[in-house]
C-alpha cells in the first residue's frame, strides 16, 4: 500500500479538475483515492483498487485548483474508500485553507472517520452509498464475506443528524435490487433528504458474471425511485431529467 509514512497525505490516484455532476448544483474538481474495504460486483473503478502506477502530485493540483478561483466551487474526494486513509483530515484541510469545499463519498463502513471530519468541519457535504438492505445482501452486493452493518448504521444515523448536506446513493442492479430491496434500504433510512437511484450499468462491471445482466429501462428506474419516495424527501434517478413526484413539506 502506498503513503507508508504516517504522516504523508494519501496518494492521489486521479484527478479531474472539473466535474459538474458529482456535487450537484456546484462545479468541482474530483480527486480519487486508491483502495478499498468493498469489492462490490458493480463497481467500475477496479483500477483503483491495486496501489497506483502514478501518484498526482498534491501541489501542481492544488495550484491549479486555485488558479480558477472564483468559478471552481469545490473538491470531490472519492475512491476507493477515502476513509481508510488515516491523513483524510489533513487533506481536507489542504483543500479548506486553499479556500475550496469538499465533498465525500463514502461507503459509509468508517463512521469513526466521518464523525471526525464532521466533527472538525472538515466537510461541506457528504454522499455515502446504500449498496443492499442493512442484513445478509451487503455483504453478497459487496462482494465480501461480511460486512459490519452496525457500522454503517451508525454512519447513517450520523448524516441524518443533519450536521452537513448529505445525500445516499444506490446503484441499482437487477440481480440484486427489486422493489422489495428498494422497500428495505428505504426503511433503513426513512426520513433523509435525499437518495439518488443510479442506473446499473454492465460494462466493466467487477463481477464477470453481472456483465450480461441487462439494466432495468428508465420507466422501472423511475417506478422504484416512486417507491423510495415513500421513505425519503426526495428520490432521484441520477441521469434522468425529472424526479419522481414533488418534495414533500
Amino acid at each position: 500500500m502506498v503513503a507508508s509514512d504516517p504522516a504523508a497525505l494519501p496518494p492521489i490516484a486521479g484527478y479531474h479538475p472539473s466535474t459538474l455532476i458529482d456535487w450537484p448544483g456546484r462545479l468541482a474538481a474530483i480527486v480519487f483515492l486508491p483502495h478499498c474495504n468493498l469489492r462490490c460486483r458493480f463497481c467500475h473503478a477496479g483500477a483503483l483498487l491495486r496501489d497506483p502506477d502514478e501518484v498526482v502530485p498534491v501541489e501542481p493540483m492544488l495550484a491549479q485548483m486555485t488558479a480558477q478561483e472564483g468559478w471552481l466551487d469545490g473538491v470531490v474526494i472519492c475512491g476507493g474508500e477515502p476513509t481508510l486513509w488515516p491523513t483524510l483530515p489533513d487533506l481536507c484541510r489542504r483543500f479548506q485553507d486553499a479556500g475550496l469545499g469538499v465533498k465525500l463519498d463514502t461507503n459509509g463502513t468508517r463512521p469513526d472517520m466521518l464523525a471526525a471530519l464532521v466533527d472538525e468541519g472538515l466537510l461541506n457535504a457528504v454522499a455515502m452509498d446504500l449498496k443492499a438492505p442493512l442484513d445478509e445482501r451487503y455483504a453478497a452486493a459487496c462482494g465480501v464475506e461480511a460486512v459490519d452493518t452496525a457500522a454503517v448504521r451508525r454512519s447513517i444515523d450520523r448524516l441524518m443528524g443533519g450536521e452537513v448536506p448529505y445525500e445516499f446513493r444506490t446503484t441499482v442492479v437487477p440481480t440484486l435490487h427489486g422493489e422489495e430491496e428498494i422497500r428495505a434500504m428505504g426503511r433503513a433510512i426513512a426520513g433523509a433528504e435525499a437518495w439518488h437511484l443510479q442506473r446499473f450499468e454492465p460494462e466493466g462491471a467487477l463481477d464477470p458474471a453481472l456483465r450480461s445482466v441487462a439494466p432495468y429501462p428508465p420507466a422501472e428506474m423511475a417506478a422504484l425511485a416512486e417507491i423510495g419516495r415513500q421513505y425519503v424527501a426526495r428520490c432521484k434517478v441520477r441521469g434522468q431529467a425529472e424526479e419522481v413526484g414533488a418534495p414533500r413539506g
